[in-house]
C-alpha cells in the first residue's frame, strides 16, 4: 500500500491511495487542473485512477470530482444524500455509484470500509481501506465534530491514520473569524482541535501503528509546529515512535510506502527495547 496527502485544509483536501494494483483518491476538493498537476509531482498518470471515493459534498472535498470523472472515465463512489447535495457538480455522463455508510465495497483490490461521522453535511463519512493483498490499513478521517464510539471501532487497527487537527483552541478564540464559524470550527458538528486528535490518536495507538498524518489545519486558527507539538508529545508520551508529519495545503506529502514505514517503526521499538 502507498499514500501521499495531496494537499489538505480548507483551501482542497484529498488523499491518493494504491492498494495493490488498485488506485483510488478519497475525495477531490482542488480544480480537476490542480489534482492532475499534484499527481504529477509524484508521476502518477490521471488515467491511472480507478475511482474517486467521496466522504461528504463541502466544496472544500468536491470541486474537482466531477471534471476529473469526465475528464479520465474514473467512477465515482458516494452516498445517495451527497449525490443529491452536490448535484450541481455532474452532467450526467459520470458514472457515480452510491454506497451506504454502514456497508464495505470493493474497489479492485481495495477493501473500502466507511464510516459515519459527526459533521455539518449531508451524509458525511470516514474511509477505512485496506489493501487486500497484504492486509495493511489506512483510516482516513477528517471533518470529525468529535470522535464516537463507531469512529474509534472503524479506526482500530491502522497502519496509518490521516487524523484531523484542525485548530487550537486559543488560536481559535483569538482570530478573525466571525463568531459564528467560531462556535461552528468548535461545535460537536465541526473539527477536531489539536487537543481532542491528540487523545483520539493516542486512543488508536497500537503496536502496527506505522505514520500519523495530521491533516485540515486551519490558516488562521492553527500552525504546522503547534500541531506536531501537541499531538506528538501526547504520542511520545504514550510510548509511541512512528512516523509523524503535518499535510500540507499547497503541494502532496512524499508517496509513503506503508509496509517500509511499518519496517521502520518496528526497528524504532527495537531500539527502544
Amino acid at each position: 500500500m502507498k499514500l501521499s496527502v495531496l494537499g489538505s485544509g480548507s483551501g482542497g483536501n484529498s488523499v491518493f491511495v494504491q492498494a495493490g494494483n488498485t488506485r483510488i483518491l478519497v475525495d477531490a476538493g482542488f480544480s480537476g487542473k490542480s489534482v492532475v498537476e499534484r499527481l504529477a509531482v509524484l508521476d502518477i498518470e490521471p488515467e491511472s485512477i480507478n475511482a474517486i471515493v467521496v466522504t461528504h459534498e463541502h466544496s472544500d472535498h468536491t470541486s474537482g470530482v466531477g471534471i476529473f470523472a469526465r475528464r479520465y472515465g474514473t467512477r465515482i463512489y458516494m452516498t445517495d444524500r451527497t449525490r443529491d447535495a452536490c448535484a450541481k457538480l455532474f452532467c450526467g455522463t459520470e458514472r457515480v455509484i452510491d454506497y451506504s455508510p454502514s456497508r464495505a465495497f470493493t474497489v479492485g483490490d481495495a477493501l473500502i470500509e466507511p464510516f459515519l461521522t459527526v459533521h455539518d453535511a449531508a451524509d458525511p463519512v470516514g474511509v477505512a481501506i485496506v489493501d487486500q493483498c497484504t492486509g495493511l490499513k489506512l483510516g482516513v478521517a477528517t471533518d470529525l465534530g468529535r470522535p464516537t464510539t463507531q469512529i474509534r471501532h472503524a479506526l482500530e487497527g491502522c497502519d496509518v491514520l490521516v487524523l484531523e487537527a484542525n485548530h487550537d483552541e486559543v488560536m481559535l478564540h483569538m482570530s478573525s473569524y466571525p463568531a459564528s464559524v467560531k462556535r461552528r470550527i468548535s461545535s460537536s458538528h465541526g473539527h477536531l482541535s489539536n487537543e481532542a486528535s491528540a487523545r483520539l490518536a493516542t486512543e488508536l495507538m497500537h503496536p502496527r501503528l506505522a505514520a500519523v498524518i495530521l491533516a485540515h489545519l486551519s490558516k488562521q486558527a492553527n500552525t504546522e509546529s503547534l500541531a506536531l507539538e501537541v499531538v506528538g508529545n501526547a504520542l511520545k508520551k504514550a510510548g509511541w515512535v512512528g512516523h509523524l508529519e503535518v499535510a500540507s495545503q499547497n503541494q502532496p506529502t512524499d508517496l509513503l510506502d506503508v509496509e517500509s514505514l511499518r519496517y521502520r517503526s518496528d526497528s524504532n521499538q527495537l531500539t527502544l527495547l
